[in-house]
């Protein structure tokens, strides 16, 4: 392998950990006292500070893998009990796509088993399948009228998570961190959890990339929590090796990487440093983070009794509280299990099981602690799902199959009017008819309510500046408080 050093005698110079320390200009912990004196000198603040002033300091965003049916929870069809079980013709459909799991199929129109009440002083209609976010209705910003472009899962969950259905683009938690960094030196600017749904039918993929920084530095991408051993991997020290001998490692490893970036100054050398850095603070961070054994006995039933359960929805939606209290950015809860395209009677009572109380007691904890004006929740799928039955129409195990062109999903706290439901669908669920929100309008307004303008968040590479909406997306003022 070639030397990346100009002079022939470097790597014997650095052969003397004295070298290496003389080079670096500061000694034994240079590195680590820089960053204690310089609290930003390893942060992941960037780019772009705010435009305007913000409304919401973080989000916490509940991404429902899967594709969770609007007609049984958030948009109810009173008129599809009357057309229950009539055919759709094919000129309904007006050329729109079909997966090929349903495009040769009679389609059969199928009512919801599911009843629906109206709730708070908004009157919001949620579904009985949700009792406990129906008592937080008066928080939530419900929306039907939100449509995206793909109709397959990996395509459409990359497009929600990037703004570009194919992958390699940053994460929108990536945009979050590229452009105002974070408010805590010992955490991530950006972290994720994965939550296993109860229901019975296997769950899409989620890939890394989902969380990946892309074309912007590194050091922006999503940092995963595990739910067993190290909530970090390699958070703690291999037997043999102490803290103090593994500040000295680190000394030595920031002294050869300073090194090389003053020869190369690539970027992403620097990245390398910072993350070492954090990643020697996360060893003291994390573990009192994740451990939730002084969290009063009131707030984990507030969760629900599954929040004693590492790994679980409820036990992640606690954890993004205490992420949200300590500065953490964008906080990505992943919960898979909702693609029902058959037996929904059974499915979707235990998905919904996982997520209403813990969804709520989350909306609650940060209400009471003064946290949830300025924190923004979002909850969601990837799409939406069809008015017909796939398959046979039976209802003791019917299921529905993917549909794009509308869908319903909620927000609350910070930015976003409370009580409030926007948008609507026609009759049949099948198009939007009022107030439709796009994927890239979702995304330009979360940016708006965090202060910042998503046509001025751009990254130059390879000659052509990026964002997260590209050349897309409109702020929704009808949304904001």
């Amino acid at each position: 392998m070639t030397s990346t050093f100009q002079h022939p005698d470097e790597l014997a110079l650095l052969a003397s950990r004295r070298q290496w320390l003389g080079r670096s200009a500061a000694g034994i912990g240079a590195t680590a006292l820089a960053s204690v004196i310089n609290e930003d000198l390893f942060s992941t603040k960037s780019a772009a500070a705010p435009h305007f002033q913000p409304a919401a300091k973080r989000v916490i965003y509940l991404f429902q893998s899967g594709a969770p049916s609007q007609f049984e929870l958030f948009d109810r069809k009173p008129t599809l009990d009357r057309l229950h079980g009539t055919v759709l013709p094919p000129t309904f459909f007006q050329g729109q796509r079909q997966t090929g799991m349903t495009a040769g199929q009679e389609k059969r129109v199928c009512r919801s088993i599911y009843s629906f009440a109206r709730h708070g002083d908004s009157g919001a209609e949620l579904s009985e399948l949700l009792p406990h976010l129906g008592r937080s209705a008066d928080d939530l910003c419900i929306l039907r009228s939100v449509q995206t472009d793909a109709i397959n899962h990996d395509p459409a969950i990359t497009f929600f998570q990037t703004g570009f259905q194919q992958p390699g683009r940053p994460s929108m938690g990536s945009w979050v961190s590229y452009g105002l960094g974070s408010d805590n030196a010992n955490l991530p600017a950006y972290v994720v959890m994965i939550s296993q749904g109860s229901a019975k039918r296997d769950s899409q993929a989620l890939y890394a990339r989902l969380w990946g920084s892309g074309l912007l530095p590194s050091a922006h991408q999503g940092v995963k929590f595990r739910a067993q051993g190290d909530a970090v991997l390699y958070l703690n020290n291999p037997p043999g090796i102490t803290q103090r001998r593994r500040r000295r490692m680190l000394d030595l490893t920031q002294s050869l990487n300073h090194i090389q970036y003053q020869h190369d100054r690539d970027p992403e050398t620097l990245t390398r440093i910072r993350q070492a850095e954090l990643a020697y603070r996360m060893q003291v961070s994390v573990p009192e983070l994740v451990d939730l054994r002084n969290e009063p006995q009131h707030i984990l039933k507030l969760y629900g009794e599954s929040a004693r359960r590492p790994g679980s929805y409820a036990a992640n939606c606690l954890l993004a509280r205490r992420l949200a209290e300590r500065g953490v950015r964008f906080i990505q809860l992943y919960h898979r299990g909702w693609d029902q395209h058959g037996d929904m009677p059974r499915d979707l009572p235990l998905q919904c099981g996982d997520i209403d109380q813990a969804s709520a007691g989350l909306l609650a904890d940060l209400k009471q602690r003064g946290m949830l004006d300025d924190t923004l929740v979002i909850w969601g799928g990837e799409f939406g799902r069809t008015v017909y039955a796939q398959g046979k129409l039976n209802m003791a195990r019917y299921g529905r199959d993917h549909h794009p062109r509308c869908f319903s999903m909620w927000m609350a706290g910070g930015g976003v009017k409370s009580g409030l439901t926007y948008g609507a669908t026609d009759d049949y669920g099948f198009n939007v008819v009022e107030d439709p929100i796009s994927v890239y309008d979702l995304h330009a307004t979360m940016l708006h309510c965090l202060g910042i303008n998503h046509e001025r968040l751009t990254y130059k590479y390879q000659g052509r500046d990026y964002r997260l909406t590209d050349v897309h997306g409109r702020v929704v003022h009808g949304l904001l408080a």
